[in-house]
């Protein structure tokens, strides 16, 4: 059963992650994004990027490797055989590129039980290596019960 009382924490130990453009073009691929800007350094760097740059969604990458510290978590109660994705939402404060080193902190926001499912939503604050926020996922997980 889902703890309840997570509501509020907040979990750092995920250790920072480095943006390859190996990764980028792995994940670009993979969704079916086709600009030059994930693939050619060149194209990247003409365009004004240090570095190939990340698709917008590449930041769930991130975010799911930070808020395993907490599924994974016993005193969570989360049942990960249970998880269903329901919701993922990107706010983003730049892009993200090639040779950033990012950090992130997972929030606890809210945990609802409804129908035997509990609804469990996360916010990753994802941050570069000086601090600076890069982008923020908000995620939201369904839960089901026993009976469900």
């Amino acid at each position: 059963m889902v703890d309840l009382s997570r509501v509020g924490a907040v979990f750092t130990g995920t250790p920072p992650y480095t943006v390859s453009r190996a990764k980028i073009a792995e994940f670009a691929d993979a969704v079916g994004a086709t600009s030059p800007l994930h693939h050619d350094p060149d194209a990247a760097v003409a365009a004004g990027y240090p570095d190939v740059v990340a698709p917008p969604t590449f930041a769930v990458v991130i975010a799911q490797r930070a808020e395993s510290e907490y599924v994974a978590d016993p005193a969570s109660g989360i049942d990960f055989s249970r998880v269903v994705h329901a919701n993922e939402s990107f706010t983003h404060t730049r892009p993200l590129v090639a040779g950033d080193v990012v950090s992130t902190a997972v929030h606890v926001d809210a945990i609802n039980e409804r129908a035997g499912i509990t609804m469990v939503t996360t916010r990753t604050e994802i941050a570069d290596d000086g601090g600076a926020p890069v982008a923020t996922v908000v995620s939201t997980l369904a839960v089901r019960g026993e009976g469900a």
